[in-house]
């Protein structure tokens, strides 16, 4: 793995099942929990030296370290519109699931090695002048998930954004919000 991706597993990487793939100018990353049930991260990197996207959504679907799915090629467009280099996602729950219903439903959905991921990917991977992306939809508030992880993040010091809020107050999900919207600080 590169720099990049090590930098956001550091002393995890006996833990997890890093996958990598190059293709067009663009390097695809993801770990995974060894059974692979969980997915931790996953990241898009096309400028090493530019600006970084991290992506706070709720659950991983069907993309991986490949291939994007509808929402993950929304987050890159995003990304690269914004003038970021790289794109990384993590979710306030790591089980992969295509319908969030078998999600919520999920004996364990954060996943064991959620949390430590998250912080680090707030604390080693964000740097000056990047940002970072809360947009997990109404259904964060699933075993309190959203202000677990909204603290983790804000404890690491990065500006949060969002694309705006839901009735409920949530972060909105991106496949659901215009191009045009830009990232507004959540203060």
């Amino acid at each position: 793995m590169n720099q990049d991706a090590t930098g956001v597993i550091e002393g995890l990487e006996q833990l997890l099942t890093l996958r990598r793939h190059r293709a067009g100018g663009v390097v695809g990353e993801a770990a995974y929990s060894p059974c692979g049930t969980y997915r931790y991260c996953l990241g898009r990197s096309w400028n090493a030296a530019g600006r970084r996207l991290l992506v706070v959504m709720l659950n991983p679907s069907t993309a991986d370290h490949e291939r994007n799915d509808p929402t993950l090629a929304r987050c890159e467009a995003r990304a690269r519109a914004g003038g970021f280099g790289a794109l990384r996602v993590v979710n306030l729950f790591a089980f992969r699931a295509t319908r969030p219903q078998d999600m919520l439903a999920a004996e364990d959905p954060v996943g064991p090695m959620n949390d430590a991921v998250i912080f680090h990917c707030a604390a080693v991977w964000l740097r000056s002048g990047d940002a970072a992306l809360c947009a997990w939809g109404y259904r964060g508030v699933h075993i309190g998930r959203d202000k677990v992880v909204e603290a983790l993040l804000r404890g690491q010091g990065s500006p949060l954004h969002h694309l705006g809020l839901t009735a409920g107050g949530m972060p909105r999900h991106p496949l659901y919000v215009s191009h045009d919207q830009p990232l507004v600080p959540w203060p």
